[in-house]
């Protein structure tokens, strides 16, 4: 029992680390006015999470796949690490001189806010296929630069698309002050949709690729 305790706080700890790089990916997309390099930056995030381990709820669950029914309790910690992260980075910022980070968080969660579910849901459906991507090349391409274009380019896709990454938006709707009930709906179906279409691209890849 006391072993499944530590992994279980593991799990929680590995998942508050990858929500603060997310968080801090988040400042620096809305700290530059151009959306490319805004986009070019935000990828840090991804990439210092799979470099070094850190948990990403959108990066881990296409792999429930090929795991036991224990690995959901290691999903669900990551979710809770995630946004325990990424709300702490979104309220801290707000404690500095980069207030406006604040103004402008709040500006893209309305957006969001205002859109409908079945948008958001496809929209996130198109991320977590992305998510799942530039994960499992960072897994299985043994050479560097392939490792790391396939970060950089589905990051930026994905938010010059416009997708929705649920993650990343819990730091927005956190620095924004936006959170309610309306919101966590909103991110629970982004997370629906996160993790639709990172396991129905992990089964393609399982089914036909792999093997």
């Amino acid at each position: 029992m006391k072993k499944k305790l530590v992994e279980f706080l593991n799990y929680l700890i590995k998942g508050i680390y990858a929500g603060i790089m997310i968080g801090i990916a988040g400042c620096v997309y809305l700290s530059v006015e151009n959306h490319v390099m805004g986009s070019f930056l935000f990828a840090l995030g991804l990439l210092t999470i799979c470099m070094y381990g850190m948990n990403l709820y959108t990066g881990k669950i296409g792999y429930v796949l090929i795991n036991k029914a224990t690995y959901l309790f290691e999903l669900l910690f990551t979710l809770l690490g995630n946004f325990i992260g990424t709300f702490v980075v979104g309220k801290l910022i707000l404690l500095t001189r980069f207030k406006s980070i604040g103004q402008a968080a709040k500006k893209i969660g309305m957006l969001k806010l205002n859109d409908n579910l079945l948008s958001i849901f496809i929209l996130a459906f198109f991320c977590g296929i992305l998510m799942y991507i530039a994960v499992n090349n960072h897994k299985k391409i043994s050479g560097e630069i392939g490792k790391y274009i396939g970060i950089f380019l589905c990051v930026m896709v994905f938010i010059l698309c416009g997708f929705e990454h649920s993650i990343a938006n819990m730091f927005y709707f956190s620095a924004g002050s936006l959170w309610s009930f309306k919101t966590l709906l909103y991110v629970l179906v982004m997370v629906a949709g996160n993790s639709v279409g990172s396991i129905l691209f992990a089964f393609f890849y399982n089914r036909f690729y792999k093997n």
